[in-house]
């Protein structure tokens, strides 16, 4: 966000500016051919690793108000899957493959076998395929608004996810206005909705597009969420949700807590829907402080 946004917006409170103007590393690491983007907050070797995973279509910039609240304490690195952020596109995508990339992103960011995963949404079902191949790596797992639903729990009526021809806007505003969440849902935090849009647009074909892969839904594979993927987990687990989500709701925390051999912790995070740390951002952090604490002492 341009900093003549500060001046001019007194409504946006200071901890998201000290948050964003904190500055992060960038780095790429090359996995299975293709570019993979991360950044990192602190010191590598100072402090306890987490790695933070963002949701489908979402990218690394939407935890840079999140991650720096963690420092000194944690060294914190913040990932692009391949087909969104700044990393590379794939011709198609996998479990697999995004277990490869999120492995080396750990070992490139210099993150240690006791680290952290967080993974929200999306990200975090490919955080729990990764622990449960390669429980070796990583010292535990905090699952944000994602897990599996119960087979008798009906799925929300969400509209379909599109591939097809990317989507040109003929200016930087215009592709802003268009920026939506999903799963769809208000948020009341507009300038941490102002603040993603802005990080996720990209110049392409003399207009502005967005950071992602319109066709990553349909050439997406092995990706769905299986009991087994919770049954076998071997490491410590905690959950943290939005108390008003559609799509992690108190049935679907009941059957993850059932499946999961070492839930350490569950945290619902009140007056929050899906994406809980836009609608809860001071919430969302003091609940992940307190499952950071309890999951690795």
């Amino acid at each position: 966000m341009a900093r003549w946004d500060k001046s001019t917006t007194d409504s946006i409170p200071d901890w998201f500016w000290t948050s964003v103007e904190t500055t992060a590393e960038q780095s790429t690491v090359e996995i299975e051919d293709c570019d993979v983007a991360y950044q990192c907050w602190g010191n590598r070797g100072e402090g306890k690793g987490i790695l933070l995973i963002h949701g489908m279509n979402a990218h690394k910039h939407w935890w840079d108000f999140i991650a720096p609240q963690f420092l000194p304490e944690y060294y914190v690195v913040a990932m692009d899957l391949t087909g969104m952020g700044d990393s590379d596109f794939r011709y198609e995508y996998d479990a697999e493959t995004y277990a490869a990339e999120i492995v080396g992103v750990c070992d490139a960011a210099g993150l240690d076998d006791q680290m952290v995963l967080v993974g929200h949404s999306f990200g975090g079902r490919m955080a729990t395929k990764v622990a449960g191949v390669r429980p070796e790596r990583f010292g535990s797992l905090v699952l944000v608004d994602s897990g599996i639903r119960h087979p008798d729990e009906p799925e929300p009526d969400y509209p379909m996810m599109g591939g097809g021809r990317a989507k040109v806007y003929p200016s930087r505003e215009a592709a802003e206005a268009r920026f939506r969440l999903f799963p769809p849902q208000p948020c009341a935090n507009e300038y941490l909705l102002t603040y993603i849009a802005r990080k996720s647009l990209l110049y392409l074909d003399g207009g502005w597009g967005w950071k992602f892969d319109e066709e990553l839904p349909l050439v997406l594979k092995d990706a769905d969420a299986t009991p087994e993927d919770f049954t076998g987990l071997q490491l410590p687990v905690a959950l943290i949700y939005g108390a008003n989500s559609l799509s992690f709701t108190e049935q679907t925390a009941s059957y993850v807590a059932s499946l999961v051999p070492n839930l350490v912790a569950t945290e619902c995070v009140e007056e929050a829907q899906h994406h809980v740390f836009l609608d809860q951002p001071l919430a969302f952090v003091d609940a992940l402080r307190r499952v950071l604490n309890l999951i690795t002492a």
